[in-house]
Parts: C-alpha cells; structure tokens; sequence
C-alpha cells in the first residue's frame, strides 16, 4: 500500500534534511579544520623580567684601624645597635688627648691675640701707657739726680783722697814743683809721680770750678768726670807703689811707712768708691733713657694701631695654631672606631688589653633596617631594564602568599660573567618591607619594564617575519587568507606581540596551522 506524503510533510523533512546537512557539515569542518584562529581583542600588554635575587643590606662596612695600639674600650657587641658616629672601639689616646688640649689652648691665646690687634688700642691702654712714660720720665729725672750726687761725691773723694792722704809724701805739692819727699831707688817713677801730682792738681781745680755746671747738666760732663776719676786712681797706684818700696832708715821709721801705706789705702778705697758708684749712677740713668724711649714708642704704636704685616702674621700664627689642632684631632680619630652609620654589629674582634694591628677586620657593620635585593639580569634582557621600573617579588621564606615592591636603583655598567655568561649587576630597593625582611633571604623578582594598555596584540607566533617584513594571516568568513603586513611594538612576557597597525579588532588571524 503506498502512501502519499502532504505538502507540508515534504517541507518539514526537506527542512530537516538541510539542518542534518548543515550541521554534519559544520561539525566535519571544525574537526578537520587546519588552522588556530584567534579573533583580534583589544586588551594591556605587560613586559616583565624575572629573575632571581638576594637581600643584602643597604648598606655594611668592615672597620679597621689606621694604626696599630692597644685597645682601651669595647663599646658595642655582635647583635647590638649603634647609632651613626657612636665610638665602637677605642684604643690607649690619652698621650694624643692631652697633646690636643694644648693645641687648642694655643690657638685660643693666639686667636685672642689677633682678635686684640684687629680691634685696635683702646683708650684704657693709651691712658696706661701714657702713665708708664710719665712713670719712666720721674724714674729719669731721678737718676739724673742719682748722677750729679756722684760726681759731687767723686770730687769729693778724690779731693780727699789726694790732698788729705796722699799729699803727705810731698813736699810742696799745691805748687808748680811738687816733690815726693823721699829718696826712691827708681828715679823714673819718682819723677812720674811728681809730674802726675801737678797734673792731678790741675783736674781737682778744674773739676772744683765746674761742680755747679756739673750739678746742673751732669749727663754732658759725665765721660770727663769719668776721664779725670781716671787719672788720679792712676797717679795714687804709682804713689802706692813708691810707698810700698820704702824701708826704713835713720831719718824714716817704719812706723811712718806703715802710716804713709794706710793713707794710701785708704785713698785708693775711696777712689775705687767713686768709680764704682759712677758707674751705677750711669747705668742706672742709661737704663731710665732707655726705658722712657722704649714707652714713648710703644705709647706712638699704640696710637698708631697694628700694621698689615703684624696682623698677616698673626693670622698666619693663628692658621698654624689650627693645622696643630687639625692634625691632634685627626691623629685622635686613628684611635676611634666610629658607625658610619646605624646598624646591627654582626662581627666584633677587638678585647680590651691586646694590641691590635693596622688594617684588621675589628668590626662588621650592616644597616639594621633598609635592604635592598641583588640580582643579576641576562645580557638578553638588560636593555628593557632602567633605573626606576618598579617590580614585585616573593621570598622563599613567606612563599607566594607575600608580594613586596621595589624599585631599580641601580645598574652595573660593567658586566659580571657566572659561567661563562655575561650578567649585570642591578640593585633593587625596596619600598615596604614591614619589617619581614632578613638579610640574605632569597627573592624571586619580576621588574615591570614597560606596560600598554588598551591595545591589540597578538601571539608572537602569529606574526611572521619574511626579509625584514612582518606580517600575519587574515582568514576572511568565505574561507580566504590574507597575508597582511604589520607593524609590531612592545613583545609581553606573556608571549604576545603589541600591533600598531595592519589589523582592525573582530578580525580572524591564524595563529598555527596543522600539517
């Protein structure tokens, strides 16, 4: 029996029929498709470069001494903190110290001295000094006096000594003839002291008629006085020796020769007296004038003020007194091991008592609370880094579950070879480290080097590179491909291509094809 179908009926399974067709069609290609096909997006690009670290501090520093000597003071142990410029060490400077003090109480008096001559006199001093020349001019005037009693005191003298004690042995001796009234065996010398007499009384008359000019101005006579003080100590050395040479006779007893030699003696005393007293009284007057010289001149300097040279040099003895006490205070520090900066001492090897040599490790410094991270990037990739890229990392002590932040600080220019590769040396420097930090810690490092934001990027592999050439394949909705040239920019760390142009988001571009 045949059936006939209505028209409807055949609509609904020619629809089917098509579907069915549709859809095995479909299903075939996508199974047998030879291409990875990815729609163009628009998203951000990040460039990273990772690599590994590890936390050093800040800053540390080996101290030593300068000079070798024996340690006085331990001050700090390992594990403690010091703050910058605390003494750590000290070594025996007692010696130094005191030589310092008196370098420094030598530059006060000789800045205090220039201070003086810059400020000039004061009237105070001017007044002083005007009372030191009046005080000298009252001691001069004295002295002059002083002088002019003794040549009255010499003619004194003298006229005693001649007339009163040595005239005894003459005969006539106020007249032109003089003569000595004994027999001497040496006539040469008998005839010297009688023509020396009658010279004698010529000084003694002179010298009487001038005593009131003397007594006046007895500066101008005084080298005369002196002069005829001279001669008549001269005449009586011969008288002595005359009378020293008597001996006794029928008409001279040596009783009288004795008298005759102690009147002798005695004139000669007196003599000697007055030449003696004349030269104190001279040089007591030449000591006055000196001095009252010397105060007129300090009084016209003072007035005068100090001269450009005296200041020079004053500021130039001042200038050494400094490099005295420079070179003490340096010397001093040779004996100090000081923290250059706060931190934790993590070495300490000095004991007090041993004598410590130069340039040996006592102390081991490390900043206490800022680190910093050490990483040596490949050649390959240091040209993305520069100074300031932020970048994230972990430690192995906290795992995955804490991220810090830094930020470049620094890059070696020279490289560093570790086995047989060229690195460079960057230091990173953290931002917050909250304390967590230790030095030493191992960190693994990811530095942002560049970021794009908004833009279309690709797969690396999708982008083919043909003399020079970059391009991709656009598959087009009938099946069609298109080679299409591009440009590129920034390549991710993600294995994606930044597109600057050649490709429109909601394109299809092949990305792999199967073989």
């Amino acid at each position: 029996m045949a059936y006939k179908l209505s028209k409807r009926s055949i609509i609904l399974i020619a629809v089917i029929t098509v579907l069915a067709g549709g859809i095995y069609f479909y299903t075939q290609k996508g199974e047998e498709s030879p291409y990875d096909v990815l729609t163009v997006e628009r998203g951000d690009l990040v460039q990273e470069v990772s690599v590994t670290g590890k936390v050093t501090p800040f800053s540390h520093v080996d101290l030593a001494f300068e000079k070798s000597g024996r340690v006085a003071d331990v001050y700090a142990d390992v594990g403690d903190r010091v703050l910058a410029g605390a003494t750590v060490v000290r070594l025996e400077n007692a010696e130094t110290y005191a030589l310092l003090l008196q370098a420094q109480a030598n530059l006060s008096v000789a800045q205090a001295q220039l201070a003086e001559l810059q400020k000039g006199t004061r009237s105070e001093e001017i007044t002083v000094q005007e009372t030191r020349i009046a005080n000298a001019k009252k001691s001069l005037d004295e002295a002059k006096k002083d002088l002019s009693s003794s040549i009255q005191d010499s003619f004194t003298k003298a006229d005693n000594a001649v007339r009163n004690y040595a005239d005894q042995v003459f005969v006539n001796p106020h007249s032109a003839n003089p003569s000595f009234n004994f027999t001497l065996a040496n006539s040469q010398l008998k005839t010297d002291i009688e023509w020396q007499r009658l010279l004698v009384e010529e000084v003694l008359i002179s010298w009487e008629h001038s005593l009131v000019e003397m007594a006046d101005d007895p500066v101008r006579y005084l080298d005369a006085v002196i002069s005829d003080t001279q001669k008549i100590k001269e005449f009586l050395d011969k008288v002595s020796l005359a009378v020293n040479s008597l001996t006794p006779t029928s008409a001279l007893s040596q009783t009288t020769i004795d008298g005759y030699k102690a009147n002798i003696v005695t004139a000669r005393t007196a003599i000697y007296t007055a030449t003696t007293n004349l030269a104190l009284s001279r040089s007591k007057f030449v000591t006055a004038q000196s001095d009252l010289e010397l105060q007129s001149n300090e009084l016209a300097l003072k007035k005068a003020g100090a001269t450009v040279e005296q200041i020079a040099a004053e500021e130039a003895r001042v200038k050494s007194q400094e490099a005295q006490v420079a070179n003490y205070q340096a010397q001093l520090a040779k004996t100090l091991i000081r923290a250059p900066f706060s931190g934790i001492v993590t070495e300490q090897n000095a004991k007090v008592g041993e004598v410590v040599s130069p340039a040996a490790v006592m102390v081991r410094i490390i900043s206490e609370s800022r680190f910093e991270i050490e990483a040596l990037v490949p050649e390959a990739d240091i040209a993305n880094v520069k100074l300031g890229d932020k970048a994230t990392f972990t430690l192995d002590a906290y795992g995955d579950r804490e991220v810090f932040e830094a930020l470049v600080q620094r890059i070696d220019p020279a490289e560093t070879v570790v086995e047989g590769v060229s690195t460079y040396k960057v230091i990173l420097e953290f931002i917050d480290h909250e304390g967590k930090v230790k030095s030493g810690m191992t960190a693994d490092v990811s530095i942002l080097t560049d970021k794009r934001e908004d833009i279309i990027a690709l797969p690396t592999r999708a982008v083919s590179v043909n003399e020079g050439e970059q391009s991709v394949r656009v598959l087009h909705k009938d099946g069609t491909i298109e080679t299409r040239k591009v440009t590129t920019g920034l390549r991710g760390s993600d294995g994606k291509t930044e597109i600057l142009s050649g490709i429109e988001e909601g394109e299809e571009v092949i990305v792999f094809e199967y073989k």
